[in-house]
C-alpha cells in the first residue's frame, strides 16, 4: 500500500509504501494525491519513503510507477526517495539522471535532510 499526505501549506506530497506496492495503490492513492496537490500548488515536491515496512512491487505497479513519471514529468519539481534498500538506491540513481528534475536519494538516518532539501529554494 502506498499512504499518501500532502502537506497543505507547502504542497509537498510524502508518499509511504508499506507492504506489498500493487497498481491499484498508484491508481487509488498516489495519482489521485498527487494529481490533487498540483491543482492546488503548481509543480509539487515528493518525498518517496520506502520505509522497513516496504516488501516490494507487484508487476503492475512497476508500470504504474513508470506511467505516473510520464505522465507528470513536468509537474514534478523535485524527488527525494528514502530508502535502505539497495536496489531501490540503485534503481532509482540511474533512472534520476535522466529526469528533468533533480532526483536524490537519501537514506532513512537522513529522512530530515531530505525534507530539508525538498523545501529548500531553487
Amino acid at each position: 500500500m502506498i499512504l499518501v499526505d500532502i502537506d497543505a501549506e507547502t504542497g509537498l506530497v510524502v508518499a509511504k509504501a508499506v507492504g506489498e506496492v500493487t497498481a491499484s495503490d498508484y491508481e487509488q492513492a498516489l495519482v489521485p494525491g498527487l494529481e490533487a496537490a498540483i491543482g492546488d500548488h503548481g509543480p509539487v515536491r515528493m518525498l518517496y519513503w520506502f520505509g522497513p515496512e516496504f516488501e516490494g512491487f507487484s508487476p503492475g505497479a512497476v508500470w504504474a510507477d513508470a506511467r505516473l513519471g510520464l505522465d507528470h514529468m513536468k509537474d514534478i519539481a523535485r524527488i527525494a526517495v528514502v530508502t535502505d534498500n539497495a536496489v531501490i538506491s540503485a534503481m532509482v540513481a540511474g533512472v534520476g539522471i535522466f529526469m528533468p528534475m533533480p532526483v536524490r536519494v537519501f537514506d532513512e538516518a537522513r529522512i530530515g535532510e531530505a525534507n530539508r532539501w525538498l523545501l529548500a529554494a531553487d
